[in-house]
């Protein structure tokens, strides 16, 4: 979906449309914050919406598809605007909008003290942090292939390969963006093993090595539409909390070793879960550059693996001794992120095989 056009993705729950496309709308407004003050019924509708919404979610749970799908799209369409997209430049205007900030944060509280209460972060507090990230980070090198990843290995046909390539092109596309907004400030040992590991991932600084880059030819190959988030509407909610968390964590310094946590399980998982797409594609009898995005990372991210745990994740243990708990919260949080993303992601490419 483009924002700003009329969405049509819900459908147990009409009302969302309106107000989802009424939202869309007000981020063009131009003194959208004076327009809310002037006028507070002007988005009545989106906001009766979103109360909905916040109570359907949260208090439901997982089960209630919709109103987790509308508030993420919504928590995405303001954070997308800390990125620059290279579009027209009046797409932000309200960039630094109260109105928008205010609605932010409301959907943001909410849905982690939600993802909060089921995870017991204060049992975290106390653990011996260099022996927990060391335990998890073997343990996860050495996992073994779920069912949902023999599946993809051994059974995924060809449309639900693309449908794979659809989903994980929003993120793919705009690889790594997150962490550049964690690189800026006085500099040191572990700014710059982050500052290596981004650079890698954006080529050095040559477009034809960045990453994204290799996700864009995938497309091509495929003759997927390589427009940036073309494939929007194919996210399941689940997908766009993994996304909307990477800027929850990074928009705020507070959270930057729950941020470290999360990438290094990223990092340390990457290998795996990128290697299983890689044999599907391979499998597939597809040419190199409709898998070749997954194959660099399976050799880049192991690399990545061993300097975030050696040269970030540690040595931040010394620095904040009595917050690097938060390193492991964030690592076992990306992984339950990462392993309910999949498991969506798997249900949305099973139901591409058999329409």
């Amino acid at each position: 979906m483009t924002l700003g056009t009329k969405p049509t993705l819900y459908s147990t729950s009409p009302h969302f449309v309106e107000a989802e496309h009424l939202f869309l709308q007000c981020l063009h407004w131009e003194g959208l914050d004076q327009i809310v003050a002037r006028d507070p019924l002007r988005m009545r509708e989106f906001e009766d919406a979103l109360e909905f919404a916040l109570g359907e979610a949260f208090h439901t749970g997982e089960e209630s598809e919709e109103p987790h799908r509308f508030l993420h799209r919504v928590l995405y369409a303001i954070n997308r605007m800390k990125l620059f997209w290279y579009d027209d430049l009046d797409h932000y205007i309200n960039e630094n909008s109260t109105y928008l900030f205010a609605i932010r944060n409301r959907i943001e509280s909410a849905w982690q003290d939600w993802e909060n209460k089921s995870f017991a972060v204060e049992r975290f507090e106390n653990i011996d942090v260099n022996r927990a990230l060391k335990q998890r980070v073997v343990a996860d090198l050495e996992r073994q292939p779920s069912a949902e990843d023999v599946y993809i290995q051994k059974e995924m046909g060809e449309a639900g390969y693309r449908r794979l390539i659809e989903i994980a092109s929003v993120g793919g596309l705009v690889e790594a963006s997150q962490l550049s907004r964690m690189l800026g400030g006085v500099g040191n040992e572990v700014q710059s093993m982050l500052t290596r590991i981004f650079l890698e991932e954006y080529g050095g600084g040559r477009l034809n090595r960045k990453h994204s880059s290799f996700f864009l030819t995938m497309l091509e190959t495929l003759k997927l539409d390589t427009r940036p988030e073309a494939y929007l509407d194919r996210l399941p909610w689940q997908v766009l909390a993994n996304i909307n968390l990477s800027f929850t964590l990074c928009e705020q310094k507070r959270n930057f070793l729950r941020y470290v946590g999360g990438l290094l399980y990223f990092e340390t998982s990457a290998p795996l879960d990128f290697g299983t797409f890689k044999l599907a594609g391979e499998r597939l009898g597809l040419p190199y550059d409709a898998w070749g995005y997954w194959d660099i990372h399976v050799k880049e991210d192991e690399r990545h693996g061993r300097w975030m745990l050696d040269d970030v994740a540690l040595p931040l243990i010394e620095r904040y001794p009595e917050r690097a708990w938060q390193m492991v919260f964030g690592y076992d949080e990306q992984k339950r992120f990462n392993e309910r993303a999949g498991k969506a992601t798997l249900a949305s490419i099973q139901k591409a095989e058999t329409d």
